[in-house]
C-alpha cells in the first residue's frame, strides 16, 4: 500500500529500547479533505528520513499492523499502525495560474479507421436491430 503526500513532520530518532528504535514521519494528504497520517519507520528504517525535509511532495510504502492487547481486568483492545519500509520524492506539478496544479494532457488517441458509407440505404427497410 502506498500513501502520498506532502512532509508535514519529521521526528527525531526515539530508541524505545537497548534493541528497539523508531521515527515517525507524518504525510498530509493532498486531497478535498487532507489527512494527517503519522507512519512508523522501525530500526534500520528509520535512516531512510535523513535526506527528507518539511514540505517535500513524497509517496510512502506502507504496511498495515494490527495487534490485539488483553488489560489485567481481562477486556481486550485491538490497536492498529502503519509502518513504513519505503520513501520516494515525488516530482511537483507545476502549478497554473492561481496556483492550481496544471491537469495533465490526456495521451493523444489514434484516429478511428472510416468505414465505407453504405450504397443502399433505405430507412423503410426491416432490420434486427432491437433500436
Amino acid at each position: 500500500m502506498e500513501v502520498s503526500g506532502r512532509v508535514k513532520v519529521i521526528n527525531a530518532v526515539q530508541q524505545v529500547s537497548p534493541t528497539f528504535r523508531k521515527r515517525e514521519l507524518v504525510v498530509t494528504t493532498e486531497e478535498q479533505y487532507p489527512q494527517h497520517i503519522m507512519v512508523e519507520f522501525t530500526q534500520d528504517k528509520c535512516d531512510l528520513l535523513d535526506s527528507y525535509q518539511v514540505g517535500e511532495p513524497v509517496k510512502v510504502s506502507i504496511n498495515l499492523r494490527g495487534r490485539e492487547w488483553v488489560s489485567p481486568q481481562g477486556e481486550t483492545k485491538y490497536f492498529n499502525s502503519i509502518q513504513g519500509w519505503r520513501i520516494e520524492r515525488v516530482a511537483a506539478e507545476a502549478p497554473a495560474q492561481g496556483g492550481q496544479p496544471m491537469a495533465q494532457a490526456a495521451p493523444a488517441m489514434p484516429a478511428a479507421p472510416a468505414f465505407e458509407p453504405a450504397t443502399s440505404f433505405n430507412e423503410e427497410e426491416h432490420d434486427d436491430l432491437p433500436f
